[in-house]
């Protein structure tokens, strides 16, 4: 039987194929927002509409994925993962087409509510599988393992998405993307099984309230959840400004552009890949998300003082790759130490880990969004906050590492 309570019975062959199917689940957000962010400023030449209505494609993204985690985490403690799971892949696939056919940027964007919905559902649902298989540090690890496959795709994503652009419109991208959705699809049905048996789902609308009840005055989970939204949402900053800033402010190509953000995202893997191997072993979790977002602000804060100076653009970008490569650390320890008590409510917990995390990096976007794209500037101190923000709320609230050391509910 696929499931266990500590991972370590899973067989190799098995663990590789599961993470490959998780990660690519939780790829969906990044893949889908970096596939076609080089393509942003031609979509608005194209539609003949403005910057901001184009990256307000973006923000309605981020929005849905946040809302639809909400429904698709609790819903899936009551009915188990795989029913929403592919419910919202098919969601995914004809979003992603609406998307392509659009013929105006209103269509694009009701077309992108859609396809966030979808994409939520894979987002939310491979946390919460991984909460049902693992606990403790196993947990941790295989967060870190799916850094592999998740953190390929901002890795991949603007690659893809730049040479696309050298052979076809910007509309090959969303077909792209609705043939990766009928791919994942499929391999859910052949290669998931259901990770959350009949006798320990929710069986009501009450089960579910009192789960985010219990979430919501639960400091050591709130803590955690909060530092990696913060986190996050620094890195989106850099998401849905760096198209802008280092095409159009610094002059790179939509093809140059690709590879500067895929190299960012190798650092989202091999930093990943390293806690993977550190934590239980030469540190603890808190250590190693502390130490995380110490070098995150540093490197957000280079970003800023090369933004305001005008530094040369390799300055910058170093920078960036500092802040962007911390997120596979800080996402790890911070998901498996939100969700190591809640066991027995992991799709909410789960959900409510994406409803803020999206959130707040949609009003982060939105808020830069307002000061314009005629320089980093924005985009810089929106990172800075955020960054600093997070290490915050990861000092201020501190508890003891004891409370984390006592052992997780069963799952």
């Amino acid at each position: 039987m696929l499931i266990t309570l500590a991972g370590e019975d899973l067989r190799r062959g098995r663990r590789a194929r599961l993470a490959v199917v998780l990660g690519s689940l939780a790829a969906f957000g990044p893949l889908t927002i970096d596939m076609y962010l080089p393509a942003m400023p031609g979509m608005a030449h194209d539609l003949h509409t403005s910057a901001p209505l184009v990256q307000l494609t973006l923000t309605v993204f981020v929005v849905g994925l946040a809302a639809g985690q909400v429904i698709a985490g609790p819903l899936s403690d009551a009915w188990g993962r795989r029913r929403p799971l592919l419910l919202g892949l098919a969601l995914y696939v004809a979003g992603s087409l609406w998307c392509a056919f659009a013929p105006d940027v209103g269509w694009l964007i009701a077309g992108r509510a859609v396809q966030s919905l979808g994409a939520a559902t894979g987002v939310v649902l491979s946390r919460a599988i991984v909460r049902d298989l693992f606990e403790g540090t196993a947990m941790t690890r295989f967060f870190s393992t799916l850094m592999l496959v998740n953190g390929a795709a901002p890795i991949l994503a603007p690659v893809v998405g730049g040479q696309l652009l050298t052979v076809a419109t910007w509309r090959a991208v969303f077909l792209v993307l609705a043939g990766f959705g009928t791919v994942l699809s499929v391999a859910v049905v052949l290669a998931l099984p259901e990770s959350l048996p009949a006798q320990r789902r929710r069986s009501g609308f009450r089960d579910t309230l009192r789960a985010f009840r219990t979430l919501g005055t639960d400091r050591h989970y709130l803590r955690h959840v909060l530092a990696a939204a913060l986190m996050f949402a620094a890195v989106f900053a850099y998401i849905s400004g760096s198209s802008f800033v280092l095409q159009e402010v610094y002059g790179l190509s939509a093809q140059q552009y690709s590879l500067v953000f895929g190299g960012n995202g190798l650092g989202i893997v091999l930093f990943g890949q390293l806690n993977g191997l550190l934590v239980g072993r030469v540190a603890h979790e808190h250590t190693l998300l502390r130490g995380a977002l110490g070098v995150a602000v540093t490197g957000a804060a280079s970003v800023a003082v090369a933004a305001v100076a005008r530094l040369p653009l390799p300055v910058l970008l170093v920078s960036l790759f500092v802040v962007v490569s911390m997120l596979g650390v800080v996402l790890a320890n911070a998901t498996s130490l939100a969700l190591a008590g809640h066991g027995a409510s992991a799709g909410a917990a789960s959900s409510l880990q994406g409803l803020l995390q999206f959130l707040v990096a949609g009003v982060a976007a939105s808020a830069m969004s307002l000061a314009g794209q005629a320089s980093a500037v924005p985009m810089a101190a929106t990172m800075l906050v955020c960054a600093a923000a997070a290490l915050g709320v990861l000092t201020l609230a501190r508890q003891p590492v004891s409370a984390r050391s006592a052992p997780p509910s069963s799952p």
